[in-house]
């Protein structure tokens, strides 16, 4: 595959892998029928041994399922049951399967990685603390009935912990009733269960656990995540110092850095394997091809970037990683390339995997979140004065598949600020939903809020630039906004931005809802 190299001053992205580009080119059987012809010598059956691709599999999300009720005996004269449907071994055989159906509809209609173990049945405390120690991510309660001890001895600050009680879905639950003051809140005013608050409850909606489900799995993909940085890891302006040590401590990143003095080495190489270079440049002939593309720049420029790509997927799957950043991407790249970073970032990003610019992790983190929320490519942009409800964002490395299966109408030039290289001028979707995420420095609190794309100017500033309704207040914006790097992705995931940053203690403030939550 290929990989991306460095953008301007101040930012710069692009890039996609080979295999993936042919598949989505001519699908599967076109993609592996080129791939051989590519890596066979020309007049001679030999064939050279393929490169290792970076891996995009995604680790699933484990969710443990467990019913909690109690099957109450008739007693004269007294109070005998608390409230709920299931007063019979039969109700519960019922009930299971209803929650099986549910949870096969939820792994259905999940766009991401999630397993559901066996519903566990659970009458008392020894069976809550059996299933407890288990291996899953989540603990997802059904409480129908049952005593506050069992569905204490079932929650681990440790996990993640989701209840779920029927209004009317089914049988009513117990736990409808007393989640709040006897479980939240242990019979006084304050919060006191660890590992579960308010939002962690849903009712009836299986549409509820879904979404928290997709951020619990982004958060799992992002936390501990590894990413290959070349020219090490930064941050922008004097308040991104920390973001290299915020990335590595909050979020449990592992940063590899790799030197320029490598990098320069591995393009050498490449450079000098006709092979390699005759991929580079096929490769680059049918993405000029493809519809919609527009070619402004030197075809030399475009195919060196896909040779680039190459040596960054070369870094990447070296390193068991998904993701790589450039720093110092434009005078240090160029000489090195003789092309810009910009394309393959693109490139990268287009064939599901994550490439920024700039090595900026106050914002980089956000972008692998949104990344693994939304399913979806991201955009690292440089964000101008919100007025008038609008806001313009520019930069020289997006994405093409914005929607991850369609190519937007692209134009390939120069690097503006250099003018050199290869960078893509994506013209998004007209009328698009979009979130979009401005991180602060110290991973306080962060700021989002849904927008439209209204337009996509050909301003005098980095390639890629779209004009983006507020949807909110846009003063409140401009008063607020924190950082530098925004970061963009098509659809609404503000809901799970939000309740992911609560499990990490990062505040929210959501423009669109008008909503804060606290760190």
């Amino acid at each position: 595959m290929h990989k991306h190299s460095g953008c301007c001053g101040c930012h710069l992205e692009g890039t996609m892998g080979r295999r993936s580009f042919l598949a989505s080119v001519g699908g599967g059987t076109l993609g592996a029928a080129t791939l051989a012809g590519c890596a066979t010598t020309a007049g001679t059956a030999a064939v050279a041994a393929p490169r290792a691709k970076p891996s995009l599999e995604k680790k699933p999300l484990v969710v443990q399922p467990a019913l909690t009720y109690a099957i109450a005996g008739r007693r004269d004269q007294t109070s005998w049951r608390s409230w709920g449907g299931l007063h019979t071994e039969s109700d519960v055989d019922q009930e299971i399967r209803r929650i099986e159906a549910e949870l096969e509809k939820l792994a259905k209609d999940a766009e991401f990685p999630v397993e559901f173990r066996p519903v566990a049945r659970v009458t008392n405390k020894d069976q809550a603390v059996a299933v407890r120690d288990g291996d899953a991510d989540l603990m997802l309660i059904y409480g129908a009935s049952c005593g506050v001890a069992e569905l204490e001895a079932l929650i681990s600050p440790d996990r993640y912990n989701l209840v779920f009680v029927r209004h009317k879905s089914g049988p009513v639950y117990l736990w409808y009733e007393i989640v709040h003051p006897r479980l939240l809140r242990k019979t006084v005013d304050e919060y006191g269960q660890p590992g579960l608050e308010p939002y962690d409850v849903v009712v009836d909606d299986c549409g509820e656990v879904l979404w928290r489900l997709r951020a619990l799995y982004a958060l799992k993909n992002t936390l501990g995540s590894r990413m290959v940085a070349i020219g090490g890891p930064s941050g922008w302006g004097a308040g991104g110092r920390d973001a290299p040590k915020i990335a590595a401590e909050l979020w449990k990143m592992d940063l590899i850095t790799v030197s320029y003095d490598d990098l320069g080495k591995r393009i050498v190489a490449a450079r000098n394997d006709p092979e390699r270079v005759r991929c580079a440049e096929a490769d680059a002939a049918k993405y000029l091809k493809l519809p919609g593309t527009k070619l402004q720049t030197d075809t030399g420029f475009v195919s060196r970037a896909f040779l680039l790509t190459q040596v960054f997927e070369d870094l990447m799957a070296e390193a068991g990683a998904q993701a790589i950043t450039v720093n110092h991407c434009m005078g240090t790249i160029m000489p090195l390339s003789e092309t810009t970073a910009c394309l393959p970032l693109s490139l990268l990003n287009d064939a599901g995997y994550m490439a920024f610019c700039e090595s900026d992790f106050a914002v980089i983190p956000s972008g692998v979140l949104l990344h693994h929320i939304s399913s979806l490519p991201v955009f690292l942009q440089d964000p101008t004065y919100p007025h008038d409800g609008v806001v313009t964002v520019a930069h020289c490395t997006a994405p093409r598949k914005m929607d991850g299966k369609h190519y937007e109408k692209t134009a390939i030039l120069t690097h503006f600020e250099s003018d050199y290289g290869a960078a893509p001028k994506v013209d998004m979707r007209i009328g698009q939903t979009i979130t979009m995420i401005d991180p602060d420095f110290g991973d306080k609190q962060w700021l989002g809020f849904r927008g439209k794309i209204v337009d996509n100017p050909f301003l005098d500033i980095c390639r890629s630039q779209i004009d983006v309704s507020i949807e909110g207040d846009w003063r409140k914006l401009m008063e607020d906004m924190k950082g530098f790097h925004w970061m963009l992705c098509y659809g609404d995931h503000l809901k799970e931005t939000g309740y992911a940053l609560g499990k990490l203690g990062i505040g929210w403030y959501n423009l669109t809802t008008e909503r804060t939550r606290e760190s």
